[in-house]
């Protein structure tokens, strides 16, 4: 299982093919992962503790029928029902899971869908992450958007009726730092309502730097809250420090974020055990933060450039849509985000059940979207995607079906005063 994700390098170095064949192949060759690196901050906190115990504790196939049916007979999911749900013997109630996820989603967002877009503005990356397109071993176009180049993207993003983007880089900090997400924050607030990042995780001070640059809420994808397997995925670079990625959420809450985002790449390990550590994640932290907002995303993996053979281990359209109405079952206000990974038939069904927010245009490639928009070829170099989409619907088309469906679309619900 470990080497099932190895890409193809391209033209890599005698002495960075030798590098990189060590530490696929010798553990003693990595750095510890669960050690901090230098100008990383630390926290004091509770949370990851409590996360764990239960995860490792968890035994999803120790639940019976009889446990699935007590936990939906409750009015409030406990930690203990929502374990039930998330096992195997919660398969066959999948129907009336969704009708109490329907509920659920129409009691706390009504009739609504948010719908947003990602924009990629850089795919450098100094981490070896297995199974993503833009780890640093992979040969793929690199490219970082200049500050005309960005306002290019954003404009015509924003022309075609988006009001919320999500800002994402791969993770460089020398080629993508602090200030250069922060510029782009600057810039996407002149153009957006609302504006997200998803970028490596950094200090609360730095998040703060961010939020003043214009940042409404901040998404980290732990990818799997296995420890050991974390360890074989992510061989090189700060992404590899476990913990320091773990207390992500925390430190941008810390530093004044709006909401934070949270998600367990399904498919890298056990994904019901990833499943219920994501969902405690954020329960946890509701606790202490209550005024924060709260999200969970739902993806899957995805093929990649040089490697075709990725596919979501054990974790099919069924099992999905149970993780989902779970969700929404334990953690009835958390906005749940399903995104262009998934195809557009599951997507137009789980917004009519528990998801509440979408993304539509997209492109996880960089500098593309006036060529994707007009269906002009673009003057400007482009980077290599992150992964394959499944839905490549426009935004314009993505509002028509959800109103097909008789559900209100959403493009912002702020009043900034």
């Amino acid at each position: 299982m470990e080497n099932q994700f190895l890409v193809d390098s391209g033209n890599l170095s005698p002495e960075a093919l030798e590098k990189k064949h060590k530490l696929e192949t010798d553990p003693s060759f990595r750095t510890d992962h669960m050690e901090y690196m230098p100008g990383m901050e630390q926290i004091q906190s509770d949370v990851c503790t409590r996360v764990m115990e239960q995860m490792n504790a968890y035994d999803s196939s120790q639940y019976t029928a009889r446990d699935v049916r007590v936990a939906l007979e409750h009015e409030t999911c406990s930690v203990e029902d929502f374990k039930a749900l998330l096992s195997p013997a919660a398969e066959p109630f999948l129907e009336l899971m969704a009708q109490r996820a329907r509920i659920e989603t129409s009691k706390h967002f009504g009739n609504t869908v948010y719908l947003f877009t990602p924009l990629y503005i850089a795919n450098y990356c100094e981490n070896y992450c297995v199974y993503c397109g833009f780890n640093c071993y992979n040969h793929i176009s690199r490219m970082k958007l200049t500050a005309e180049q960005l306002e290019k993207e954003m404009k015509v993003i924003a022309d075609s009726g988006m009001e919320e983007i999500l800002l994402l880089t791969g993770e460089s900090r020398e080629q993508s730092d602090v200030e250069y997400i922060g510029e782009a924050c600057k810039l996407a607030r002149k153009y957006f309502r609302m504006v997200g990042i998803e970028v490596y995780p950094v200090n609360t001070d730095e998040y703060r730097y961010l939020h003043e640059c214009g940042a409404d809420y901040v998404t980290v994808f732990q990818e799997t809250y296995d420890t050991k397997r974390y360890e074989q995925l992510h061989l090189m670079g700060h992404k590899r420090v476990w913990p320091y990625r773990f207390d992500a959420q925390e430190r941008a809450l810390m530093a004044g974020m709006r909401g934070v985002a949270f998600s367990a790449l399904l498919g890298l390990s056990d994904f019901r055990k990833d499943a219920l550590a994501s969902a405690l994640h954020v329960y946890y932290l509701q606790r202490k933060y209550p005024h924060a907002e709260m999200s969970l995303s739902c993806p899957r993996l995805r093929p990649i450039i040089n490697n075709e053979k990725i596919n979501p281990l054990d974790v099919h359209e069924k099992q999905l849509c149970q993780i989902i109405c779970a969700y929404r079952i334990f953690l009835p206000y958390v906005g749940i985000t399903v995104s262009s990974r998934e195809s557009s038939a599951f997507r137009n069904g789980i917004v009519k059940i528990a998801a509440t927010k979408v993304s539509a245009g997209v492109s996880t490639g960089i500098g593309d979207h006036e060529s994707k928009y007009s269906g002009k070829e673009s003057d400007d170099r482009q980077g290599d995607e992150q992964f394959e989409i499944a839905d490549g619907r426009s935004l314009t088309k993505m509002y028509r079906d959800i109103t097909d469906e008789g559900l209100q679309p959403v493009l912002n619900d702020y009043l900034y005063v």
